[in-house]
């Protein structure tokens, strides 16, 4: 059921993509903002209890609507229920448009739009970023966008799915994911109530954990897809040097992956020196910048080549898990 599950909500989210302005997203925001006036006190019990509570309730919501189908109409409409779910939580349409308005703008020489979608897209000023450094950002920003609206949603909605808990995985590794940013220092400057440093510290903590089986398993499959030996170093050498982020070992396997120059986000440069455009670079112990080219416009095309290759290879595996079911 999962892996029908799965193929027919992709299917249905490329053809007809969900709406940013859509209900139920706009309902959890509301949630979430209710929960964390009446729960966050400030304190760190405080702080969990907020958490808790905004995951809570939905992920109970969601199980026991699973079990009621299953049980009362039998495992179709169940499956109904599944996809229903999956569409909201998992696809590429959610950001794939902000990727390909910058990929034609550049393609077309309109460096200027381009900049301009990057700035809408992530809320930051790039009027001043050169074209390489757009390029750059607009792959570290799609790969970690793929990664958290794909690859974590199919990990967990598959382990628990298996579990016999329906589309649970796939609600909490998106609220999860949520609340990381909602609750985030940048998410919530401005924000009346402010939201408390512990609070935010929960929020960040549980997206770690939540996260860091499922971004190290889209990592290996980046590696499987792409250039196996350069992404497992890269992934090697960046886990010594900073072990507690997730994102960056999804980074440094792109990088060697597609064999691509990254370090923003997650991999912040600290050196200013550059090298000549097109140069291959060693790994500098004292920069988070990852060895391989400047960045280029054919890097857009091996990475969306990258996400839709690692795709083909989880959708295999469950694939090949639901006949061993099947025929077990």
């Amino acid at each position: 059921m999962s892996f029908f599950a799965i193929l027919i909500a992709l299917l249905i989210e490329q053809a007809r993509p969900l709406a940013r302005t859509n209900l139920v997203h706009a309902g959890y925001k509301a949630w979430t903002v209710t929960v964390r006036r009446n729960f966050d006190a400030g304190k760190p019990l405080h702080g969990w209890l907020a958490w808790s509570m905004a995951i809570l309730l939905p992920c109970v919501l969601v199980v026991c609507v699973y079990w009621a189908l299953l049980r009362l109409a039998g495992w179709p409409l169940a499956m109904v229920w599944n996809v229903a779910v999956l569409y909201v939580t998992l696809g590429f349409r959610q950001f794939s448009h902000h990727f390909t308005r910058i990929r034609d703008a550049l393609d077309a020489g309109d460096e200027y739009a381009a900049r301009q979608t990057l700035a809408e897209w992530q809320q930051v000023d790039a009027s001043e970023v050169p074209r390489s450094e757009v390029v750059r950002h607009v792959i570290e920003y799609s790969v970690l966008a793929a990664h958290r609206h794909v690859f974590g949603v199919l990990f967990w909605f598959s382990v628990l799915s298996a579990a016999g808990l329906g589309p649970l995985g796939a609600v909490l590794y998106r609220m999860g994911e949520y609340l990381s940013r909602a609750w985030s220092r940048k998410g919530v400057e401005g924000s009346r109530p402010p939201v408390s440093e512990r609070l935010q510290e929960a929020a960040r903590k549980a997206w770690y954990v939540i996260d860091w089986l499922p971004a190290r398993l889209t990592a290996l499959s980046f590696a499987m897809v792409g250039s196996f030996e350069e992404a497992i170093d890269n992934w090697r050498l960046y886990a010594q040097r900073f072990p507690n982020d997730n994102d960056g070992v999804i980074l440094a396997a792109t990088a060697g992956a597609i064999n691509v120059r990254l370090g923003g986000e997650a991999l912040r440069r600290r050196d200013a020196g550059y090298t000549e455009e097109g140069e291959d670079v060693h790994w500098d112990a004292g920069s988070d910048v990852t060895p391989g080219r400047e960045p280029e416009l054919a890097h857009l095309r091996s990475v969306v080549g990258l996400v839709w290759r690692s795709v083909v290879v989880w959708l295999l595996l469950l694939a090949l898990l639901t006949m061993a079911r099947l025929l077990g």
